[in-house]
């Protein structure tokens, strides 16, 4: 099993990597498809010129509040997560919904009028996944010529229908992408740690490279920190109001100014390393909620937490340095795949859990390596932290990434970090394995009513409305 670093951790814009990142990236995906060979042309020559598209599921209860509506159009304009400028967004739709077309670069253009070709069906839920999509192609006389079901699987990650129930087939099959260390489980992983002598960031650094160059390797990692970097340095200057409505004022710069003032006042605050984990987070999760630059890590709701330790590693950690930063990052990667493997990154899979309790365990597995834990120590850093993150329910007031999203990457930041301590200052032996720990968070997920997997149909995205 080995999945890439650089699919753990991708840039791209807010506010939800599987409502945002993962639509745009479908919608390119069927542009891809129009122009290609790989459907039916008609013998009658008819040509494309209208799509419509229906958002299912999770996509269709909250897909307004993650601004997945707004994706659709931006993709279907030819826009990519990872290039997209935030700034000229709201122009692109707003020319979409003035002339009822799309006009990506290299097609003659089509009809797209969102208020009737883009439907949030909240009724009916398609059977592959929670997110779901179906895009669809007409000729000039109403004839449907092509249509496809993608679905957004969490992370940015978008999959055909297809090629999703071959993802499931082939999940305990060998084969796959051949690599030095090839571990699915935490198990492996820890076998293959004591064979070889190496760190888990070693392992993984030997599994990426045998893809692609050293060099390679190290600017991609040097470029995903300094997204996360600027993207907290962004959330720390910026005041206001997030936009969808809840009128939720962004906090992060005030506390840290508040914080700067201590810091040069020497003033004792015994809550000193807590308060700054949690405003590199909130700082983060306040420019996705705006729609902002952010990496997936290994989602957009969760997108805090990892930034905010790796700050915290360089703010309080003397000893930083770019070479612990990529081995953070590798490490964070190598529990991150095991556990999108086993069971779920997804809010609208498994809950919560699977977003802010997967990056708290990515966090503590990266923070306990750079801090000289053991593979052993590692992965009981990441156990910890996702064992207090079980039954953690995903429910956005208002289906937007604010309340209480914001607040749960600061608390998942402060966990992560009281995980990797805890670890350290131990032998790694521990009674629940993290292998256990994952299987729980996957059952606990199947047991989960819907109503608390990013419907906003339960928990506080109802009882905060009627208080």
């Amino acid at each position: 099993m080995f999945l890439s670093v650089f699919d753990v951790f991708k840039i791209g814009v807010g506010p939800s990597s599987s409502h945002t990142m993962g639509p745009m990236s479908a919608a390119n995906r069927f542009l891809a498809l129009i122009l290609s060979n790989e459907w039916p042309r008609p013998s009658s020559g008819a040509q494309v010129v209208a799509i419509t598209v229906s958002l299912h599921g999770s996509l269709a209860h909250t897909g307004i509040g993650h601004g997945t509506g707004r994706a659709v159009i931006l993709g279907l304009m030819g826009e990519a997560p990872d290039s997209v400028d935030p700034d000229k967004m709201d122009g692109i739709v707003d020319t979409v919904e003035r002339t009822g077309r799309i006009t990506p670069e290299g097609h003659p253009g089509y009809q797209f009028q969102p208020k009737t070709d883009l439907i949030f069906d909240k009724k009916q839920p398609l059977p592959g996944h929670a997110n779901g999509m179906i895009f669809s192609a007409f000729d000039r006389d109403g004839r449907l010529l092509v249509k496809r079901i993608y679905y957004s699987v969490g992370g940015g990650f978008v999959v055909t229908d297809t090629e999703l129930e071959q993802m499931r087939a082939k999940k305990n099959a060998a084969g796959g992408t051949r690599v030095p260390y090839p571990f699915a489980t935490a198990r492996q992983m820890l076998d293959m740690a004591e064979r070889s002598g190496l760190s888990i960031a070693q392992m993984k650094r030997a599994n990426e490279e045998s893809q692609r160059s050293p060099e390679e390797l190290d600017q991609g990692l040097d470029r995903i920190w300094e997204a996360m970097r600027s993207c907290i340095e962004r959330g720390l200057k910026v005041e206001g109001i997030m936009p969808g409505g809840l009128n939720v004022k962004r906090r992060a710069r005030r506390i840290h100014d508040k914080l700067e003032e201590e810091w040069r006042s020497n003033r004792v605050n015994p809550l000193l390393a807590n308060d700054w984990l949690s405003v590199y987070a909130m700082a983060v999760n306040e420019e996705n909620a705006a729609g902002g630059r952010v990496v997936t890590a290994p989602t957009n709701g969760a997108a805090g937490v990892i930034p905010a330790t790796i700050r915290y590693y360089e703010h309080f950690h003397e000893d930083w340095d770019q070479n612990g930063i990529r081995d953070y990052l590798l490490t964070a990667a190598a529990i991150g795949g095991i556990i999108k493997h086993n069971a779920s990154i997804s809010g609208a899979e498994v809950g919560c859990q699977g977003e802010v309790g997967s990056a708290a365990a990515m966090a503590a597995a990266g923070l306990a390596a750079v801090m000289g834990g053991t593979p052993e120590q590692i992965e009981n850093a990441a156990e910890i932290a996702l064992e207090h993150h079980l039954g953690m329910t995903c429910d956005p007031v208002a289906g937007l990434v604010q309340v209480p999203c914001i607040e749960r990457n600061a608390l998942g930041a402060v966990k992560a970090v009281t995980a990797a301590s805890l670890a350290v200052k131990g032998d790694g032996q521990h009674f629940v394995p993290l292998d256990a720990c994952i299987e729980t968070m996957r059952q606990t997920g199947n047991d989960m009513s819907e109503k608390y997997k990013e419907t906003s149909t339960g928990g506080l995205a109802v009882n905060v409305v009627e208080c």
